[in-house]
């Protein structure tokens, strides 16, 4: 059987006001054919579909399509979104006869006019291949599932932890699909949207309540008939006309008992639904004493609001500003996106001592510049290697190293990882475990650090990516919609059409 992989991905947060452009998309590589199983044959997506195949006793021939992956980020800009269609009708046509198709998205990714950049995605592949040839749609768990992707797809699976391991997503969906086109197995689909939102803090799988809801499903899957049951907590920056969670269970010619399961698993995420915008996250000034009155190093500061891992714009000087303020002495680390500042102090030069506005350059709705003086320590940039989920190596574009007070900047033209792998360091001189603090640029990826850290203190920043639900600018979430309404129950609230 001749089997196709088609992955693109992108994570929209729509409180970012940078468009995610080409350039994002090519600083984690473009690749097309055979090009795509050369640098991901063992990472990511591509990595788990290889697996897969390669452990399977049919007989496959895996047609690479295409490949395309940006971090998190603002909505993808018209010209992106063009250019993927372009690449998908293409690759599609040049694949030539196909069995089967994995695709491989996000499911939270909206475009400049598109809220549903997947369902399009999706519809479009369907549209190609016509309407037997089965699609096994990867998608992250943050994803939004839509009637679109349901109604496009023969079956829908999404990654069972947080954090990530799209490896295993990649792994079980080409499963799926090898046992489909094969007939060993019928897949039939039950849907539910639940009207839910919440914060990230409490979106770790290792431990309740997110842990409950994933367990369940887990649970579910040791009956044989059930073939693969996604939670999925949407991502809570989102503000699409179909927002909201949903769980999807994919039984083996079974209706009904796909029916129950979906509704059970709903049912479980609505009774939690309080216990998920429990919040751990602390004050800025606070939270920066705490990990200065630390007895040992490294202490992580999250930065919640500038989580550039959900997709927000990496330009808070929030703990920066603390530290200063405070006069804090303990050494930190921090990360900063912002090409403006990067420009400047290039020009300065190495050992050149400036003074410059940091902070606020592509979110100035949640961040005022901060005026500071410090020493240009060092300029570089480029291809940085990096164990990163999705592959093994980041352009991170031109980056100065950048000390003021007791604070080493790691400040970046492109977003790369927003600072939050040791990794990213070492390339430019710094090693992260001579630091007390490092502030990372996320609210729940903190395993690459754990290594090297002795503590996680959350910080209750605002940003694009703040936990404070409440007072981000919402316009297009269908309402009502908990917590942000009142609402009985979940079944009471209809579907957005």
């Amino acid at each position: 059987m001749r089997l196709g992989v088609l992955h693109i991905t992108q994570e929209t947060n729509d409180f970012n006001p940078v468009p995610t452009t080409l350039r994002d998309f090519e600083s984690f590589g473009i690749f097309e054919g055979a090009a795509i199983f050369e640098q991901l044959r063992d990472v990511g997506f591509v990595g788990g579909f290889l697996a897969a195949v390669e452990a399977s006793a049919h007989a496959i021939e895996p047609v690479p399509i295409f490949r395309a992956h940006s971090t998190a980020g603002g909505r993808i800009d018209r010209e992106s979104f063009d250019f993927f269609a372009r690449r998908i009708r293409e690759g599609l046509a040049a694949a030539g006869r196909l069995d089967g198709l994995a695709l491989q998205l996000h499911g939270a990714c909206s475009a400049e006019g598109e809220d549903d950049v997947e369902g399009a995605q999706l519809a479009l592949c369907r549209a190609i291949l016509g309407p037997d040839v089965p699609i096994v749609l990867c998608l992250d768990h943050h994803a939004n599932v839509t009637r679109r992707m349901v109604a496009g797809s023969t079956a829908i699976v999404g990654h069972r932890t947080q954090p990530h391991d799209p490896f295993d997503t990649g792994r079980i969906g080409a499963e799926l699909l090898i046992r489909i086109c094969a007939g060993e197995v019928r897949p039939v689909m039950a849907w539910r949207k639940i009207p839910l939102i919440s914060h990230q803090e409490q979106f770790l799988t290792r431990q309740p309540p997110m842990k409950t809801w994933f367990d369940h499903a887990r649970a579910a899957e040791a009956d044989p008939r059930v073939l693969h049951i996604a939670p999925f907590p949407m991502q809570p920056w989102l503000d699409v006309a179909e927002g909201g969670w949903s769980t999807v269970v994919v039984t083996d010619g079974d209706r009904a008992l796909a029916e129950r399961l979906a509704d059970e698993s709903a049912e479980l995420a609505w009774s939690l639904r309080d216990a998920f915008q429990v919040k751990e996250a602390v004050p800025v000034d606070e939270a920066v004493r705490m990990a200065d009155a630390a007895p040992k190093g490294v202490v992580v500061l999250s930065d919640t609001g500038d989580t550039v891992a959900g997709g927000a714009a990496g330009d808070s000087n929030l703990i920066l500003g603390a530290i200063l303020r405070l006069g804090i002495a303990s050494r930190a680390l921090i990360p900063m996106i912002a090409p403006k500042a990067v420009a400047r102090l290039i020009a300065a030069g190495e050992g050149a001592t400036v003074t410059l506005p940091l902070g606020g350059e592509s979110a100035p709705a949640f961040f005022t510049p901060l005026e500071v003086t410090g020493t240009v320590r060092r300029i570089g940039g480029g291809i940085v290697e990096a164990d990163n989920p999705h592959q093994r190596a980041i352009d991170m574009g031109r980056v100065v190293v950048f000390e003021t007070g007791p604070v080493t900047l790691l400040i970046s033209e492109l977003r790369g990882v927003g600072g939050n792998m040791p990794e990213i360091y070492r390339p430019f001189g710094i090693e992260p475990r001579d630091y007390k603090m490092a502030v990372l640029k996320t609210a729940s990826n903190f395993q690459w650090f754990a290594p090297i850290s002795s503590q996680v203190i959350r910080c209750d920043t605002r940003g694009p990516g703040q936990s404070d639900l409440f007072t981000l600018p919402w316009r297009r979430l269908p309402r009502p919609i908990h917590p942000l309404d009142p609402v009985a129950h979940w079944r009471n609230v209809a579907v957005p059409a």
